[in-house]
């Protein structure tokens, strides 16, 4: 099965009648040679490690490597009854947060598709199981969310040091999306429109991380990725379609990573990380752990 795009998936799944994840399963046992049960198995245990590592690090704190992030995480959980937009929204955005504070504290994670952006995926699906979803139906979500993230990877780049943070966040955010439409049975040209209207919306996300670490925008990154995944969940199966098509808007964005300027992609030399804040704790930082500034 030669699988350049994700509509190629869509129309197989649209013309035989098949479900999405059993047309993916398919592609990658011809891609790996693993059977759909192997696949399915090796899914379960990454779905089984963000519930394992956000049952023992939900109301914690956490000590980072430089401390500039640890604690949001618990200040959002003991908030979630008080969200003016909503208890799901906001406890997934919780859960997204308290995950990347756990990569940024050399925690055990899931790169879904990278380490910085690693709290988006648990954020939707542990909300979904919360609230009824299957745990079956969530594990095919996650198989359909790891193909979009395959095409991306194939098409363009997952890399904030080579496309910026649309290439993390933003496709990160697009599987979330696209997991959350097939989770709760949407079709699967829903499951595109998802992920086409939320990497649209994350296009030119700069790559910015004060000091080089993944805490300062990184960790915040990861709420608006699980937010806006369920957001655009909801626009999709309400019916509302992306104009361009997600294959289309990979190829943009991926012209786009190619425009940004180096300061721009994971360098910690521009953005945010060169305000006079960030500088200053660059300074502090600098400082205490003796780094030279050459």
């Amino acid at each position: 099965m030669n699988v350049k795009f994700f509509n190629d998936l869509v129309e197989i799944s649209e013309k035989t009648g098949e479900d999405l994840h059993k047309v993916i399963l398919n592609w990658e046992m011809l891609d790996t040679g693993y059977s759909s049960e192997k696949l399915i198995e090796n899914t379960s245990k990454l779905l089984k490690v963000m519930e394992e590592e956000y049952a023992s690090k939900k109301d914690k704190a956490f000590k980072t490597l430089v401390n500039l992030t640890g604690t949001n995480g618990k200040k959002m959980y003991n908030y979630v009854q008080n969200a003016f937009v909503g208890e799901k929204v906001f406890k997934a955005a919780t859960i997204a947060v308290t995950m990347a504070e756990n990569n940024a504290s050399m925690g055990r994670i899931v790169a879904c598709p990278t380490a910085g952006s690693s709290g988006v995926m648990p954020g939707v699906l542990l909300v979904l199981e919360e609230y009824g979803i299957p745990r079956d139906r969530l594990v095919l979500s996650l198989i359909v969310a790891g193909a979009i993230g395959k095409i991306i990877a194939t098409r363009a780049s997952l890399s904030g040091s080579e496309a910026g943070c649309q290439a993390e966040i933003g496709s990160a955010t697009a599987m979330a999306a696209g997991a959350a439409v097939y989770a709760t049975y949407g079709s699967a040209k829903q499951v595109s429109n998802a992920a086409a209207l939320s990497l649209k919306s994350l296009m030119g996300l700069v790559c910015d991380p004060v000091g080089g670490f993944v805490e300062v925008p990184c960790v915040k990154r990861n709420a608006t990725g699980a937010t806006l995944a369920l957001l655009f969940c909801d626009m999709a199966k309400s019916g509302v379609e992306s104009v361009i098509p997600l294959d289309e808007v990979i190829d943009a964005m991926m012209s786009v990573g190619r425009s940004l300027p180096e300061s721009l992609r994971e360098t910690g030399k521009g953005g945010i990380a060169i305000t006079p804040t960030a500088r200053r704790l660059i300074k502090g930082l600098n400082d205490k752990f003796k780094i030279s500034g050459d």
